[in-house]
């Protein structure tokens, strides 16, 4: 008896380590890597290129998670940094508010804001259903009724141009019944040289069955400033890894000699935070009126009874640490109104830490670096480089908000949508355009 309870202990603490092992970068709350052991590549069959597009260029939007835009030349970026001068650079771009990863990311494929689109945080509730979603819950992230707008994938093949995604917000997701032609379910699993010669093997397809539109996205730079703070030598070896990689990338593809365009994006910045002395959930909100999901640089509170609206707001104004806000009193360039609200989504009152405090709604200790602040408020500049045919040489442009990449997509590839539905407009970077 006694032999198999310890054979049993065994098992037991291995699988715990293995799965510690694996779960390394998978610890931080507001970001959106669970464990996944599916690597087999996704294919939608039956679908080809049209005569148009057969002969458009090709775009490789790449996304380093957490890529502060200042970390290029902080940490020596020298491949990024080289690739920039025979390109575009641009000195930041904006992230939509909230500054975190799911609501950004999608901006950036769709144009909108995150109120527009619908994915307002990485934890919300949508009121009419009342239903809460969540980043960290795989089935939710791959239902397509969680996401608004027309994501550039969507667009592209509805167009009859083929895309693929290796990685990205929502590119596992059935929106408006379309998923890109190629794609993988989200996991760390798989090596960068694999990653790399996917590509390769799906830029040396025939024509007909080539994407002419790739995402592909790193999540290590996220991870290790998230842990470690932005500041930290880890963070640099993982800007390091990211640098090598797009340069690795880069030279593979060379030799296929195709009209490649490549654009390197973040989604935000990252920032030290006080992961001390933390805000618990203010002895004004009382949950049993209240629910708020989880969060840290911001919270939403949804009012179950919305008699007790008021007299909360009144008692959080008195928070020295916070600042409150109902929808309407929010900064313009948040664009969090209730007439933005276009999902219902958006908390009945909204709170915000006073930086370098951030919210701790449970009792773990909490990562060094964070981001989801007001970027007026806070430094959560994300990253903007672009190099390629399409683009001019050399040019290094002001900021501008990151809903204004998918109509400089659109137009490398030749793709049409209505300006009116769209918060980005070409106008912005058209110039960086031959």
């Amino acid at each position: 008896m006694f032999k198999k309870i310890s054979a049993f202990i065994l098992i037991l603490f291995v699988a715990i380590v293995s799965f510690a092992q694996d779960s390394t970068h998978n610890t931080h709350i507001n970001t959106p890597y669970v464990i996944s052991v599916d690597t087999t590549q996704q294919i939608i069959k039956g679908r080809t290129n049209s005569a148009k597009q057969i002969n458009k260029p090709y775009v490789i939007l790449i996304s380093a998670d957490g890529f502060r835009a200042d970390f290029n030349e902080l940490y020596n970026a020298k491949n990024l940094n080289a690739l920039a001068k025979t390109g575009v650079h641009a000195k930041y771009m904006i992230p939509s508010y909230p500054s975190v990863t799911f609501p950004n990311h999608y901006s950036i494929v769709t144009g909108l804001y995150p109120a527009h689109h619908g994915l307002v945080d990485n934890s919300y509730i949508d009121v009419p259903t009342g239903a809460m979603y969540s980043m960290g819950n795989k089935k939710m992230v791959a239902e397509g009724k969680w996401y608004g707008g027309t994501p550039i994938w969507v667009l592209a093949e509805q167009q009859k141009m083929i895309s693929a995604s290796f990685y990205w917000v929502a590119s596992e997701a059935d929106i408006q019944g379309i998923k890109p032609t190629y794609h993988y379910v989200y996991n760390e699993k798989i090596d960068i040289a694999t990653r790399i010669k996917a590509i390769k093997d799906w830029l040396s397809l025939p024509e007909a069955q080539r994407p002419h539109l790739i995402t592909f996205y790193f999540p290590q730079v996220d991870h290790d400033a998230h842990e470690y703070g932005p500041n930290d030598p880890h963070v640099a070896n993982a800007v390091q890894f990211v640098d090598s990689s797009i340069n690795a990338l880069q030279a593979s593809l060379a030799s296929l000699h195709l009209p490649i365009n490549y654009i390197f994006v973040s989604d935000h910045g990252m920032a030290k935070v006080d992961n001390i002395n933390t805000l618990p959930i203010p002895a004004a909100i009382d949950t049993a009126y209240f629910t708020v999901p989880w969060g840290d640089t911001q919270l939403h509170l949804y009012a179950k009874d919305k008699t007790k609206i008021e007299a909360t707001y009144q008692a959080l104004k008195q928070d020295t640490n916070i600042t409150v806000y109902k929808l309407d009193e929010t900064p313009a360039y948040w664009h969090h109104t209730t007439t933005d609200d276009r999902y219902h989504r958006l908390g009945d009152l909204i709170l915000t830490p006073h930086f370098p405090k951030v919210f701790n709604l449970s009792k773990r200790k909490t990562t060094q670096g964070k981001h989801g602040f007001d970027n007026h408020l806070v430094e959560m500049r994300a990253s903007f480089m672009a190099w390629g045919p399409a683009f001019k040489k050399g040019l290094t442009i002001d900021g501008f908000e990151n809903v204004n990449v998918y109509p400089l997509v659109a137009e490398i590839l030749g793709l049409k949508y209505d300006p009116k539905t769209i918060d980005g407009k070409l106008k912005v970077l058209s110039p960086t355009l031959k």
